[in-house]
């Protein structure tokens, strides 16, 4: 089961059908909507300010989502994929995002609807990606814009990660 904790008497709330890996930890002010998962050893630590999630977000294997104390939480919005061993701290995820494997979103960051961060970009403080871009690199920087065929990466892997969850729940008794 995973590592659920209230921090200052405030506890994760979750809405229905989320998943969490045996070895996730989910800690503090942390409120996140229906069909959203957290995968094998991911962090999400709202011990020092809030961390908000819409519904079928994925936090997947390694990755930590933070905010910064009394300055900065944490907001995602809907069908939000944060990849392997990404960081995401005290920033705005909007609608719609892909940040990829290992990727990094810095305090005060605005990543806007229906875009992609990179494997390994570095979105540094205070960046405001517009919607539908491509960032990549250290420190990030557009390459693109998202075609229509990149944009259903987004929902496809939303919706595929609520069927991966499946795979792990205990059957239903018949």
């Amino acid at each position: 089961m995973a590592l659920i904790l209230p921090v200052l008497e405030k506890s994760p709330v979750y809405g229905e059908n989320c998943w969490f890996a045996p070895n996730a930890t989910l800690v503090g002010n942390i409120t996140m909507g229906d069909d959203c998962t957290v995968w094998f050893n991911a962090v999400v630590r709202g011990d020092v300010n809030a961390i908000e999630m819409g519904n079928k977000v994925n936090i997947q294997d390694g990755a930590v989502i933070h905010c910064t104390y009394q300055k900065t939480k944490t907001i995602i919005g809907d069908s939000v994929s944060i990849a392997h061993n990404a960081i995401v701290h005290g920033c705005v995820i909007e609608d719609e995002v892909l940040i990829g494997m290992g990727a990094i979103v810095m305090d005060g960051a605005v990543i806007g609807k229906n875009s992609i961060i990179g494997a390994g970009a570095v979105v540094t403080q205070n960046t405001k990606v517009p919607p539908g871009t491509v960032w990549v690199g250290n420190p990030a920087k557009q390459i693109k814009e998202v075609t229509p065929e990149l944009g259903e990466v987004f929902l496809r892997t939303a919706n595929n990660y609520i069927k991966y969850a499946e795979w792990f729940k205990e059957p239903k008794a018949e």
